[in-house]
This record gives C-alpha cells, sequence and structure tokens, in this order.
C-alpha cells in the first residue's frame, strides 16, 4: 500500500499506527484511541446533546473504525475517515431515534408576516386530522420536489428528516455557512412555489 506524498506527520504517524494493528498489535489499537477518543466524543456530544448517547456512540464508532481497519487507506488521513464513520453512525443513530415521527419543526414566514408548519405525530391524531395532516405533508413534499436537486437534498434533511444544520454539514460534507445559506435561498424558492399555488399550510 503507497503512502500518499502529501500526509502530514501527524497523518503518517497515524498510517503506521493503522499498520501496526491490522498485525493484531493491541498497543496501536490504544494509542489511537487515545489520540481521538475525546475529540470524536466532543463531536457526538455536540450531535446528539446527550452525554449517554455520545460515550455509547464514540465505543461504536471505534469498534466500527477497528473491525474496517484493512479498508483504510492512506489516500487521505486517518483522522478523516475515523470522523466520517462516527458521524456517519451518529446521523444513523438519530434517524433511528425519530423513526416515529415526521415533523417540520422550524416555522416559515410568509410575507405577509403569518407562519406555516406541519407536524405529524404518529397515531396521536383522529382519523380525520392524521389524513389532513397527511396530506398537507404529502403536498409540501410535491412541491419540494420542484427545487432545485441542492436545495430539495437541504430541506428534506433538514425538514423531513429533521437533521440539524451541524449533522448537514458532516453528511454532505459542506460549510456550515454554506448548508445556512443555501437553506435560506431553498426557502425563498420553496415560498414562491407555495404562493404560486396559492396554497396554505
Amino acid at each position: 500500500m503507497e503512502i500518499g506524498v502529501n500526509l502530514t506527520d501527524k497523518a503518517l504517524r497515524d498510517y503506521k499506527l493503522v499498520q501496526r494493528a491490522v498485525c493484531g498489535e493491541q498497543k496501536a489499537y490504544a494509542e489511537l484511541m487515545k489520540h481521538y477518543k475525546d475529540s470524536i466524543y466532543f463531536m457526538l456530544l455536540k450531535m446528539t446533546n446527550n452525554e449517554d448517547d455520545a460515550e455509547d456512540l464514540t465505543i461504536e464508532a471505534f469498534g466500527k473504525a477497528f473491525k474496517k481497519l484493512e479498508q483504510y487507506t492512506p489516500d487521505f488521513a486517518f483522522s478523516t475517515w475515523l470522523f466520517r464513520i462516527a458521524s456517519n453512525n451518529c446521523i444513523d443513530f438519530i434517524r433511528k431515534k425519530r423513526k416515529d415521527m415526521v415533523s417540520i419543526d422550524k416555522q416559515w414566514e410568509h410575507e405577509d408576516g403569518g407562519e406555516m408548519s406541519i407536524d405529524i405525530i404518529s397515531e396521536s391524531l383522529d382519523p380525520e386530522e392524521n389524513y389532513i395532516k397527511k396530506q398537507k405533508i404529502q403536498y409540501l413534499q410535491d412541491i419540494v420536489q420542484k427545487l432545485k436537486p441542492q436545495y430539495r437534498t437541504l430541506v428534506e434533511m433538514r425538514y423531513f428528516q429533521e437533521l440539524s444544520y451541524e449533522e448537514i454539514s458532516v453528511e454532505l460534507n459542506l460549510p456550515l455557512g454554506t448548508v445556512k445559506a443555501q437553506l435560506f435561498r431553498a426557502r425563498e424558492q420553496l415560498h414562491c412555489l407555495l404562493k404560486n399555488k396559492q396554497y396554505n399550510i
């Protein structure tokens, strides 16, 4: 396996530790955990806002990474690879936690100052009200499909999957500021589409 010429000293150190770990050296595993456990934990704590979940997910992240260690290549830093595994695992965890609820928790303001919001909570509404809510969410999903692809993805992740700006930034590998700016433009486009349809949610 060739080592990338652009690896930093830190990345080169990690690569050598990975090689030793792949060969079964337990000390190398311990050193990799020592270098990154705290950073991984604090990233996951920010994503989950729950200390217990962050601790469990930190352990899971290293477990998944170590099982896939032979798949790591030095084309990029080990830390980048490890953080990607940890963040993706955390995003999956958050999605599973929310699987029984679909909501748009941020209200969007109309030009007239009014607001629109949709919340669907499974089995918590009477059949008629639940049907109406589902119709509204379906209508909004249809409208979202008319957005530009990059905006559509952001809206779906933010309002249908309920991911935070930080989670979206990690998932799409985009700067946080870019995510916020593009979501703002996406909402503007959505308002225009809704206004043209003359539909109030």
